[in-house]
């Protein structure tokens, strides 16, 4: 028995040294990193009080700080930031889906100005502003160097006003200039037409009232096909969708899948993440659905096509993503400010990151750039049919409704290949809808 307690009484001092030997160094490493920490405060409060006395010129001290800040939370990523009172207050205008601007979504890519994309219908768009694009400077002043918020500022101002940038294209070997009114930037979230038998919902934002939209905008297309018997599928174009509010992603999702897991976000600690998941209802009561994205395809237009494609709800079509994987997080702050921290990434049903790799599409379509018609287009011949001779016989084995068909499929095959012309994407689209629905009939 003696032998047993001083056994455990061995352990317990060996235990207790053991401890204190582990314990001992971690409390020191705190201790020298908490002493770091305050040598580089004392360090920021001295280069701050130079500053004050002996910058050539008068400073304001609050903006000062609120640099400071700002550049603390850009060199995280790019989509970390610091917002004004200002700032904050237009942030939430925007998400309401009505402001003042070009209509640009941009981002800073290796300190420069990139459009992420132009939104429809609005200033930029119309002046031919393309995803992809490097903005380089405004109105003869150079971006190099200037935060993101910074370069915005720059960009903005009264509506009706002019602004010239500067713009680097990826195909364009000259930079060039682009002239922009600035207008009153109201969003459509959605706007919904049918081409052929297939519903096409344009998304243009993930704003307050995109799902709204979306539903109501599906429910009319129906109701004007005479049901969703007459209808072949519905089109999701993503294209050029910054992205926005992540509720309105998932209720997007939502809209069409049964059940589910839609997306997922994990920060750092894994206890933090969190995982959303489909409830029964689908709105296209099983129709196939078609996606179409491209490079300005960001953040929840992202969540929904691999949401959709990962539960093999929707064929996705178009290019590469833009990639945009982090969830951002708006902290309200003392003055009425607010600070946009990165605090989690997002990850589709299979587990997949979204950062940096984006969506990639089940089936690659580039949308071929319209180049300027040639002598050779303008000079092509136009060929004369049997019907054009005069003198010619008349066909008396078709009735007039019969006759009165053909018609009608030559008009809907004429306006296909306008389409095609026009928006290459999007025909290949109903092509892939028609083609499913032509299956799934001759297998009834």
């Amino acid at each position: 028995m003696k032998r047993l307690m001083m056994a455990a009484i061995s352990g317990s001092v060996f235990g207790l040294v053991a401890t204190t030997q582990i314990a001992g160094p971690l409390i020191a490493q705190e201790a020298a990193d908490n002493a770091s920490i305050y040598e580089q405060l004392d360090l920021f409060g001295d280069i701050f009080q130079r500053i004050r006395v002996d910058y050539v010129e008068d400073v304001s001290e609050k903006e000062l700080i609120e640099a400071a800040i700002n550049g603390m939370l850009t060199s995280l990523d790019p989509h970390s930031s610091y917002l004004s009172a200002d700032d904050a207050a237009e942030m939430r205008i925007e998400t309401r889906g009505e402001f003042g601007g070009l209509g640009i979504e941009v981002t800073q890519e290796e300190g420069f100005i990139k459009v992420v994309s132009p939104i429809d219908g609005t200033p930029a768009d119309a002046a031919g502003i393309l995803a992809g694009d490097f903005i380089t400077a405004v109105g003869g002043e150079s971006l190099l160097g200037l935060t993101l918020n910074d370069a915005v500022d720059l960009m903005r101002g009264p509506i009706g006003s002019e602004i010239i940038i500067t713009v680097v294209r990826e195909d364009t070997p000259e930079p060039f200039e682009v002239s922009i009114i600035r207008d009153t930037i109201k969003l459509t979230a959605v706007r919904s037409r049918t081409e052929g038998n297939a519903v096409v919902l344009r998304i243009a934002t993930f704003s307050d009232q995109t799902f709204t939209d979306l539903q109501s905008g599906l429910q009319k297309q129906v109701e004007e096909a005479g049901g969703m018997a007459n209808v072949e599928g519905v089109i999701l174009d993503l294209r050029n969708n910054p992205g926005g509010l992540l509720n309105q992603a998932i209720y997007v999702s939502d809209a069409f899948l049964d059940a589910g897991e839609i997306v997922s976000t994990r920060g750092r600690d894994p206890q933090d993440g969190e995982r959303y998941n489909a409830q029964l209802g689908d709105l296209a009561e099983g129709k196939p659905i078609v996606v179409l994205i491209n490079g300005g395809s960001a953040s929840a237009s992202e969540i929904v096509a691999g949401a959709l494609q990962d539960h093999r709800r929707a064929i996705v079509v178009g290019t590469n993503s833009f990639g945009k994987g982090s969830v951002q997080t708006v902290m309200p702050l003392q003055g009425e400010g607010a600070m946009r921290l990165t605090t989690a990434r997002y990850y589709t049903p299979s587990g997949r990151s979204i950062q940096a790799l984006g969506i990639s599409p089940d089936i690659i379509v580039e949308q071929p750039r319209r180049a300027a018609e040639d002598a050779e287009q303008d000079d092509a011949p136009e060929f004369r049919s049997e019907a054009d001779l005069r003198g010619s016989l008349d066909n008396d084995s078709l009735t007039e409704d019969e006759i009165r068909q053909i018609e009608e499929d030559r008009a809907r095959a004429a306006a296909a290949a306008e389409l095609r012309e026009n928006d290459y994407q999007l025909a290949y689209a109903i092509d892939i809808l028609k083609g499913l629905s032509a299956l799934a009939a001759s297998g009834e």
